[in-house]
């Protein structure tokens, strides 16, 4: 498997990262994106560039999408020269974007049509375990193609979880951003109410990070918050697009949630105040603006940096 030819289209933020993972570790690459520079760099790193999609399915034995939206993974895999047009018997085609699962099923349908093997797998960590190789994976899709793909999926990340059949790992993903955001917008409000209160910024970022109150989101977004920069690279608009993901689902569960609606009307207010494309942290520039102050911290960093040394990944078994 490590001998496969593999090919990534979506070299952005997290994308971008991951394929470059692969590089790193002297797998046969070969890269697409909409920016020429993107893959410009990866060829000068020693990746082979595809000409459309459907050439990039004509050569590689595995094949992984990491785009913004369902909408540009149905275009990629659908297009006259998309994907699926290139598909052959016995490859596999991993999507890592974000999605929804039922459009990862009927997309997965016309890829088993053609022979060939379909997984959802997407990611959870943030940007800088993306690019360590420490990130964890979801993997969504039989436990034969799943085994497959392991040894692919260890290179990409640190702790890989089989989530059941395929679209069960896309479901499970929007539900960990659901909670992240929850966490953010709490912790917008907490930090806020902190800084308001007069306390100093490094004690309470300590004070939270000791406590019951800590989470994984404080102890990455608080810090660029804290420094300044906001920037976690993820947006309003991404924000937007994944909680909807799981407003949705909710929805057709008939499950009657109520952080959620509110959490989506909170963010579409800061993408009417400061644009689609804001740092999503930005989002306590709502309060900083209502209190008239600036909720800074000394010392943190502009941006995360994963500290875990890379190691090879391994398969995280649930308790029973």
């Amino acid at each position: 498997m490590n001998n496969s030819k593999i090919g990534f289209i979506g070299l952005g933020n997290v994308g971008g990262k991951l394929a470059g993972s692969l590089l790193r570790n002297g797998m046969d690459l070969t890269v697409r994106d909409l920016q020429p520079a993107l893959v410009a760099d990866f060829v000068a790193r020693g990746a082979t560039r595809a000409a459309s999609p459907r050439a990039m399915a004509e050569q590689v034995d595995i094949l992984i999408t990491c785009l913004p939206s369902p909408a540009a993974s149905a275009d990629v895999m659908e297009r006259t020269d998309g994907v699926l047009a290139g598909l052959r018997a016995g490859q596999v085609w991993l999507e890592m974007s974000t999605t929804d699962a039922s459009e990862i099923r009927r997309l997965g349908a016309l890829v088993a049509a053609r022979g060939a093997l379909a997984m959802d797998c997407p990611v959870s960590g943030g940007c800088h375990r993306a690019e360590t190789g420490n990130i964890s994976i979801f993997a969504g899709g039989s436990r034969a193609a799943f085994e497959r793909v392991l040894p692919i999926l260890k290179v990409l990340g640190r702790r890989i979880l089989h989530t059941g059949e395929l679209g069960s790992a896309s479901q499970l993903k929007v539900v960990t951003n659901y909670l992240c955001t929850v966490h953010l917008a709490a912790l917008a409000e907490a930090l806020t109410v902190c800084k308001v209160a007069g306390m100093d910024m490094n004690t309470a970022y300590e004070a939270i990070r000791i406590s019951s109150g800590n989470s994984f989101v404080h102890e990455t977004e608080s810090q660029v918050i804290l420094n300044g920069s906001r920037d976690i690279s993820f947006t309003m608009d991404l924000v937007i697009k994944d909680v909807g993901l799981f407003d949705a689902l909710s929805r057709e569960l008939k499950v009657p949630l109520e952080l959620s609606p509110l959490l989506l009307d909170i963010f579409k207010d800061g993408q009417r105040r400061y644009g689609p494309r804001e740092r999503s942290p930005n989002i306590i520039r709502r309060l900083e603006e209502a209190c008239g102050v600036k909720v800074l911290g000394t010392g943190f960093p502009a941006q995360m940096v994963d500290e875990e040394p890379e190691a090879p990944g391994y398969e995280v078994v649930p308790r029973r």
